[in-house]
């Protein structure tokens, strides 16, 4: 069921995480589809395999899916609970449970999206400050790093134990959704804590997700970077740094590559804002948008880029957003400087 955008406006964002919810609706599941967001990355599907399998521990019959890309990022091909993935056009259109994973919209589910429709109960657990409500049931965390965090709580209020197969698959998001805790406050370092103590390799996770890349991640760094540009009087003088991911520049590399991109541009010290453009594969002048910020050098809090993100058709974190958007590279520059004033 996809109760649209609208539902947000009804929903007090400062209101306790009513985690029972969440348990009343997995307890009493048949059957399970989890849903991660298109493009992926380890916390969508770390949230994702984790809950299989405790769901597949229960008895419960469960697959895990995303609309986009046709395969999961090698990056993450480690990460245990990978044999309940499916690829997209095995999802039914009707299921009993439907439950989407760090999605802060029904357009994050890309082609999966109409299975909402389908779906006896859906149910939302996310941490986007942004989300929509567009499941049945809502549990949205707006004070949790990452849906890792969150989907540990629901684990703890389900009394489900964490084993070391399901704390790996927590770690990944935590660990990513943290940019390994640099951003991080104590409720994630506990959790960190916890997931290690059941013996799993914080290192090597870490390691396998976000510092390992091909040669030709360099070669594309090389030209991407070498294109960039700086506006020092974006945003009232906080200052923009911005580059373009061409399609062509895609080649050869992984998405998980372009993806990292921002990591790299949002470390120039004269702008609060970074944003990468990257050039949709398969089509032309189709652009998907990160956004950066970070607070200001006076420790005031920086750009709202999830305000700007949402403006213009996406959302997410006040450091951290993201938008889909279409047109000439001149003409996506001008209109993110309107929006940033």
């Amino acid at each position: 069921m996809d109760t649209g955008a609208s539902a947000a406006a009804d929903i007090d964002a400062s209101a306790p995480v009513d985690l029972a919810a969440a348990v009343e609706v997995l307890d009493a599941a048949r059957s399970v589809t989890i849903l991660c967001h298109v493009q992926p990355d380890a916390d969508t599907v770390g949230s994702g395999l984790a809950l299989a399998q405790v769901l597949h521990r229960r008895g419960i019959p469960v697959r895990v899916s995303f609309a986009e890309p046709a395969e999961l990022p090698v990056s993450m091909r480690s990460l245990p609970g990978t044999e309940f993935l499916v690829p997209a056009d095995q999802i039914p259109h009707e299921v009993d449970v439907l439950v989407a994973v760090d999605c802060g919209s029904a357009g994050r589910l890309g082609a999966l999206r109409d299975r909402l429709d389908g779906a006896r109960i859906s149910l939302v657990l996310d941490h986007h400050r942004s989300n929509t409500r567009f499941g049945t049931v809502n549990v949205i965390d707006e004070s949790a790093e990452s849906t890792a965090g969150l989907v540990a709580r629901v684990l703890d209020a389900w009394a489900e134990p964490i084993d070391r197969g399901i704390a790996h698959c927590l770690f990944a998001g935590l660990v990513t959704d943290t940019g390994s805790f640099k951003w991080a406050r104590p409720g994630s370092h506990a959790l960190a804590e916890r997931l290690l103590a059941t013996g799993i390799d914080g290192a090597a996770i870490t390691r396998t997700l976000m510092d390992t890349h091909p040669f030709g991640f360099l070669r594309m760094l090389a030209r991407v970077l070498g294109s960039s540009e700086l506006n020092r009087e974006a945003a009232a003088g906080a200052g923009l740094v911005y580059a373009f991911v061409r399609r062509d520049d895609t080649i050869g590399v992984r998405s998980e590559e372009v993806e990292s991109v921002i990591d790299v541009v949002r470390t120039t010290a004269e702008a609060e804002i970074a944003a990468v453009f990257k050039e949709a594969r398969g089509t032309t002048n189709l652009w998907t948008v990160s956004l950066r910020s970070r607070d200001r050098a006076d420790g005031t809090l920086g750009v709202d880029v999830a305000r700007v993100a949402s403006a213009l058709g996406g959302g997410g974190h006040r450091y951290a957003a993201g938008y889909t958007t279409s047109g000439a590279a001149e003409q996506l520059v001008t209109t993110l400087l309107a929006e940033l004033g």
